[in-house]
């Protein structure tokens, strides 16, 4: 098959969570390319409207559906799946993209501000995952990626919160995947490191500040291709992930790093 061809995914419909920031709004246009319905969901309606008036300026062919909500609301979960699948049929693909920085040093970290990222980058994903399973067990088919992060396999300076929620998301797309397969379902993750977004420059930037340094030699001596990662490529990833060309793909979690994780 042709991985990104137009009709590559046509009759599946993807769930894309975090669609206003830079990866999940990258992911939301690449999957659309590639024929999928699309349901976008985050915080900021406005955003999520403008994005859905992109794709359909992009992808005219292609149902897009926009749910403003909170994912760390139980009641928002649940009508947000409800109401997509009412508009768009069936969840077949889902992408947890949606989460948060916070934290610091250990010995600065207060207990609501570790409950806070936990919630976010782990509980509610699990609990929104959960919702989506039970529709993909009824199909039996189906396909989630995780985007976790490289800091959910190796730990950082002051990312001990931040890095404790990935790792939570590591074990989980593990775990899960090995339940999922026998009902015909793929979890996977994407593990980037430095992603050229809002987020990840700011992430970057602590470290050179921490550093004394600059953010550019900051990404010069940190990453061997000299450059962040384009939010382009991780979407690439994850809507490979999503294809059957990725079909014995299982458990896995991708780096992209641009050989950081050489170092």
């Amino acid at each position: 098959m042709s991985i990104f061809a137009a009709d590559a995914l046509k009759k599946e419909h993807a769930l894309v969570t975090g669609a206003t920031g830079g990866i999940g709004s990258e992911t939301a246009m690449v999957l659309a390319e590639m024929g999928a319905s699309i349901t976008l969901t985050g915080r900021r309606a406005n955003r999520l409207e403008e994005l859905a008036d992109e794709i359909r300026e992009m992808t005219p062919d292609v149902q897009v559906y926009t749910y403003k909500a909170d994912l760390g609301d139980e009641g928002e979960r649940n009508e947000l799946v409800n109401s997509a699948e009412g508009e768009n049929g069936p969840i077949s693909l889902l992408v947890n993209n949606a989460g948060i920085s916070g934290g610091g040093p250990v010995n600065q970290l207060e207990q609501k501000d570790m409950e806070r990222v936990m919630h976010l980058n782990y509980t509610s994903t699990v609990r929104l995952t959960q919702l989506v399973y039970e529709s993909m067990k009824k199909q039996q088919k189906g396909a989630i990626v995780n985007v976790t992060s490289l800091s959910g396999l190796r730990g950082t300076y002051g990312g001990t919160a931040y890095a404790g929620s990935k790792f939570a998301m590591t074990g989980f797309t593990h775990s899960m995947a090995l339940e999922a397969i026998e009902h015909g379902v793929r979890v996977n993750a994407v593990s980037p490191g430095f992603v050229d977004t809002e987020m990840g420059r700011a992430s970057a930037q602590k470290k050179a500040d921490r550093q004394s340094s600059s953010l550019s030699e900051v990404v010069k001596d940190s990453i061997p291709s000299g450059r962040m990662t384009k939010p382009r490529e991780v979407a690439n990833t994850i809507s490979f992930l999503l294809t059957d060309a990725a079909k014995n793909i299982v458990g896995e979690s991708v780096k992209i790093s641009g050989g950081s994780v050489l170092h």
